[in-house]
């Protein structure tokens, strides 16, 4: 069994990381030729978002082949090479499966195109209403109705994403036996960890019915009881046989009462889970194209509810503020320019103390910001241009719309690393596919040499794997009604020490209450992102602007 505690996983959007043959595109031999940088971070594994054959409609989340490297990455030779030397330091492999759509150039789709039985089986296919309207009013998340014409037919498909995004349904055995056959096929290239893309949405019912409005809409195919059958199926058929195996699904809107299902060891299921409660505390109105200012409250008190609810449960969380579909954390929650070093190390140490398995996202170890874009002809992602058009239809101007892409695009996350500061960031020797920014102040090269970033997530990783109080212990939450200060205990069990974990969010100093029972205690700094100088744990305690400290008492 996995010490999930004792676990850091580092992400790697492969298309961004290093471009090893210079087409402007990263690469699994970039990746590898980087090796020795991973190998000073000390994590445990890397999750690679998908690098299989593709048309690239969704960055490769629709998947034509699950079998083959899509050559733009390189090759299936690239990849055991690239398992092989991560295995000499102890670094394991996370692959992306994509399961509750596939790509429509797959062949199981155009197998079900050309007429073959057993694939039409493979997919929701309705026919109109007796209307002639579409079979259900379902609305896809990338805007749109979520069915369209199955080629020359009277039928439709359902597409809860992009129209070139089939899915599959999971009601038919074969569907859920060719998907496990997908893992088994990595697990015999040796690898041990799988995320699972959206996969709380393939619990749809036999009968697809019309939604009363849209949440009610999300309720009949997210979370359903059906999806906790097919993961305990799939747990069983295949990685479920590895004691090593470490899992992670992506949930979708999902509640805690059914992320302790997924993640309880009892359950079988899943090891973790992602929630993505937390990073929608600036969006007004629940609406992501829209900029605000971050409420600290509400991402305490999901956070507060999150962490104290799945350990009560059992549940196991999947701890990040980073990912690929993400605005850079450091230009939502921290300071980008006075204090980008205080803020990266405090939002670090906030998230690195809690209960759960950290995940790192490329370049948020060296305190990246979000790219310095001026013009939508700078971002490739369709999902930015396509709401850069629609924020002007419902009334904005160019300037108004450009402001808020400016702040939510996922491409802010998906720029090229910085390895250097020349003119493409020592990321590739051409233009690449995508531009970045600010490698003149932010880069490894600098950050390894005279930073401060780097070093402290060194430190934070290791102090998980020293430190039982902090890879195993539970959590409360205290200062809970503090408008500035993230504040937390871990304890093993009562009467032993304790860790008390204060996180000062703003830019000004800050006095708090320091609990009574910790009141003239000795303690032990484990961390901390300012210089301490010997100091007494009286009634109060003064925060300077986003520091973190870690007390062992």
């Amino acid at each position: 069994m996995v010490d999930l505690g004792k676990k850091v996983i580092y992400q790697i959007y492969p298309r961004s990381f290093y471009d090893s043959n210079n087409d402007g595109i990263g690469d699994l031999q970039g990746v590898i030729q980087k090796i020795p940088y991973i190998q000073k971070l000390n994590v445990d594994m890397i999750w690679f978002n998908p690098f299989f054959v593709s048309p690239q409609r969704d960055n490769g989340y629709d998947v034509a082949d699950y079998y083959r490297i899509d050559p733009v990455f390189g090759t299936m030779v690239d990849f055991e090479e690239l398992v092989a030397k991560l295995k000499q330091i102890n670094v394991g492999v996370m692959l992306d499966m994509v399961f509750n759509h596939c790509s429509i150039d797959n062949e199981w789709f155009q197998k079900a195109l050309a007429g073959n039985e057993k694939y039409r089986k493979f997919f929701y296919l309705r026919k109109a209403k007796s209307d002639g309207s579409l079979p259900t009013n379902w609305q896809s998340k990338f805007g749109g109705p979520a069915w369209s014409k199955f080629g020359n037919t009277d039928y439709y498909y359902l597409h809860l994403y992009d129209p070139s995004q089939a899915d599959l349904d999971w009601h038919n055995p074969e569907v859920r036996q060719a998907v496990f056959d997908v893992v088994n096929f990595w697990r015999a290239k040796g690898v041990k960890g799988f995320r699972f893309d959206v996969i709380n949405v393939t619990g749809k019912a036999k009968e697809l019915v019309d939604s009363t409005d849209p949440i009610q809409e999300k309720s009949l195919y997210t979370d359903t009881p059906v999806v906790h059958r097919y993961l305990k199926e799939m747990n069983a058929a295949s990685f479920g046989q590895d004691s090593e195996s470490i899992t992670v699904g992506e949930m979708s809107s999902t509640t805690i009462e059914n992320s302790l299902e997924y993640s309880n060891p009892d359950e079988h299921e899943l090891s973790m889970v992602f929630n993505f409660h937390h990073l929608k505390v600036d969006y007004e109105n629940g609406q992501k194209w829209t900029k605000k200012s971050f409420d600290f409250m509400q991402l305490k008190q999901i956070l507060t509810q999150w962490q104290e609810e799945m350990d009560a449960g059992n549940g196991w969380n999947a701890l990040f503020w980073n990912n690929h579909d993400q605005p850079m954390a450091l230009s939502r929650f921290g300071d980008t320019g006075k204090y980008r070093v205080k803020s990266a190390q405090m939002l670090a140490t906030a998230l690195h103390l809690l209960r759960g398995t950290p995940y790192i996202y490329m370049g948020e170890e060296i305190g990246l910001v979000d790219p310095d874009y001026s013009s939508i002809d700078d971002y490739v992602d369709i999902e930015a241009r396509n709401a850069y058009q629609n924020l002007q239809q419902a009334g904005m101007s160019q300037a108004q719309a450009f402001d808020i892409i400016h702040a939510k695009a996922r491409d802010n996350s998906r720029t090229p690393m910085h390895w250097d500061n020349s003119k493409y960031a020592g990321f590739s020797k051409v233009k690449p596919w995508l531009m970045p920014t600010n490698q003149s102040e932010i880069n490894v090269q600098h950050e390894l040499a005279n930073g401060e970033i780097f070093s402290y997530y060194q430190k934070l990783i290791e102090l998980r794997k020293q430190e039982e109080l902090i890879s195993a212990g539970h959590i409360k939450m205290f200062l809970k009604e503090d408008r500035q200060v993230f504040a937390y205990e871990r304890f093993l069990t009562k009467g032993q020490k304790v860790l008390l974990v204060l996180t000062n969010f703003y830019g000004q100093e800050h006095t708090v209450k320091v609990p009574d029972k910790f009141q003239n205690k000795p303690f032990t700094v484990l961390i901390s992102n300012y210089q301490v100088t010997d100091f007494k744990l009286g009634n109060e305690l003064v925060l300077k602007p986003y520091e973190a400290i870690a007390l062992k008492i």
